[in-house]
């Protein structure tokens, strides 16, 4: 690191409270610790949830700290015990990561590069404030687990090829590592590095959209930009440079739904903050347009209390001019649409079923009005070792049945790359939106000759058109919509709020809920209204309004 940053506490407030509030609870209440008792939870049992409370309780603590540290100017002998219990730590890489051809200290994970970056900015910013012999071990962990296994060992890490966030994040923070300590190893480093980041920005197509949803876009970019930055301080190369990257960075304004909302697609969230430094270097150095951002930024934003975008948001967050969504949006490549206009907004998506992080979604679509999500995406679920192996589509928040698509003779859709939606048609202008979906591959069901969805949205009303070319004459078709809002079934109606569907003749309705776990083990009621009917050839259309 060749400057120390200063931070800028204008319309940080909060933020800077928060730190200060949560380094005093670091200092007055121990750490937990890292048992191995937590740490074979996840072999014995798929669970990971016991051991990652822990471990982000204290990378928390140690983001407080370090940040508490660096704004006041105090040494702190908490931080000192702190820093030198994470350097104990067994390995950095998490329970669900252990790797099966190496020892867990010699794999670079998404969390031993993102701690080795923490722990190698903090070595930075903590000279002359913390125990020098607490920062060289420090310097020589970080050294240990994260840069020596990627510079020393000539075999690829298997992320290294890949085309999702995993790339961009361990890169990103091994070399945001190596940048911060000066490493001798970072000349003969940077080549690998850069091939890792070419592979993440060749799992984007275009449109810059990021098919893991907008959460990984936060992540994965956010890593990709971080290191860009630094990399353009220390040498002059400029990776943001680039039409691609551009089209990549104008993604979260083209997904907004508005009020902080953006559709869940994949394993997102349809409600949550974008880090306010990244999205201002990102409007300040490439001038792409903004989501509107509801509220100041917080030290809990991130759950997992990432360095990079805490501090990022320290010293980069400026008072930018939000321009707001155009009424529109269209990401080609992904097969998404997006409109907003009137207080209400709507999203739809094509795609295949075999992005990273997928669902079983083609032809799904999300309905807002009033200020909340009334037709919705469930997102991501509580990650267990079964929702990344064979498991995953028996997951409600990964399967069909709990996506607003039909079912056709009880078959849903299937997974595969070959599972693909078409885009039929997609075309915006006065005040209407019209998007078509041939869904007919995403099927296996021995009726079914062509399945087109399609879309007609203007503000507060959607007519969804299913037309089905049937081989049997006819066939049991269930069509399903999913809320978190608990619907209201009555004769020729249903209604979620201020939603209401009219449901066509010969069509009965029926609501359901589950019980399911969020992302963070929470527990919540989804709700499920199911119109089923035995149809013919045709075209049968369902209208939506916002009353």
């Amino acid at each position: 690191m060749t400057a120390i940053p200063t931070p800028r506490q204008a319309g940080l407030g909060r933020m800077v409270r928060e730190i200060r509030a949560e380094a005093d609870r670091a200092r007055s209440v121990p750490a937990p610790e890292l048992t191995f008792t937590l740490w074979r939870r996840f072999a014995d049992t798929g669970e990971r949830q016991g051991y990652e409370r822990v471990y982000f309780e204290r990378r928390r603590r140690l983001a407080a700290l370090v940040l508490a540290a660096h704004l006041d100017g105090r040494p702190d002998p908490a931080l000192d015990d702190l820093l030198w219990s994470v350097c104990d730590e067994r390995t950095w890489v998490l329970p669900a990561h252990e790797p099966r051809d190496r020892p867990p200290d010699t794999f670079v994970d998404l969390f031993a590069a993102e701690t080795g970056h923490a722990l190698a900015e903090a070595a930075a910013l903590l000279d002359g404030l913390a125990d020098p012999r607490v920062l060289a071990r420090v310097r020589d962990e970080v050294d240990r687990r994260v840069l020596r296994p990627l510079h020393a060992d000539p075999a690829p890490m298997w992320w290294e090829s890949a085309r999702h966030n995993w790339p961009a994040v361990c890169a990103g923070a091994a070399g945001l590592a190596a940048l911060a300590l000066g490493s001798p190893c970072l000349p003969a480093l940077l080549p690998r590095l850069r091939a890792a980041m070419e592979a993440f920005l060749s799992g984007a197509g275009r449109d810059g959209a990021c098919l893991e949803g907008p959460d990984y876009w936060s992540y994965g970019f956010g890593y990709f930009t971080y290191f860009a930055e630094a990399l353009r301080e220390h040498t002059g190369e400029d990776l943001l440079d680039d039409p691609h990257v551009r089209e990549m960075a104008a993604y979260p304004a083209r997904i907004d739904l508005g009020d902080g909302a953006r559709p869940a697609f994949a394993d997102a969230h349809g409600e949550g903050v974008y880090p306010l430094g990244l999205l201002c270097r990102l409007s300040g150095r490439l001038g792409v347009p903004l989501p509107v951002r509801t509220g100041e930024p917080s030290f809990h934003d991130d759950p997992c209390y990432r360095w990079a975008h805490l501090s990022r948001t320290l010293w980069w967050s400026e008072d930018i001019q939000e321009a707001g969504p155009e009424p529109y949006s269209y990401l080609p490549d992904a097969a998404i649409v997006v409109a907003r206009s009137g207080g209400t907004a709507f999203a739809a998506k094509g795609g295949h079923n075999d992005e990273p992080h997928n669902h079983l979604d083609l032809g799904h679509f999300v309905l807002r009005g009033h200020g909340r999500a009334l037709l919705d995406d469930l997102g991501a679920p509580e990650y267990t070792r079964d929702y990344f192996r064979e498991g995953r589509y028996q997951v409600p928040h990964a399967s069909a049945e709990w996506h607003s698509v039909p079912l056709i003779d009880g078959a849903g859709q299937l997974p595969g790359p070959g599972r693909r939606a078409g885009v039929a048609a997609a075309a915006a202008g006065d005040g209407a939106l019209t998007f078509a979906l041939d869904l007919t591959a995403a099927y296996d069901a021995p009726a079914l000759d062509r399945l087109v969805r399609t879309f007609r949205w203007r503000a507060g009303r959607l007519e969804l058109e299913d037309a089905f070319a049937l081989s049997t004459g006819d066939a049991l078709v269930e069509e399903l919509f999913v809320s978190r809002v608990r619907p209201s079934v009555a004769p020729g109606r249903v209604s979620w709020g201020p939603l209401a569907l009219a449901v066509p003749p010969g069509w009965r309705a029926q609501a359901e809920e589950r019980d399911v776990r969020g992302h963070r083990g929470e527990h919540e009621t989804i709700h499920r209204v199911r119109l089923t009917a035995r149809i013919p050839s045709g075209a049968h259309r369902f209208v939506f309004t916002v009353e």
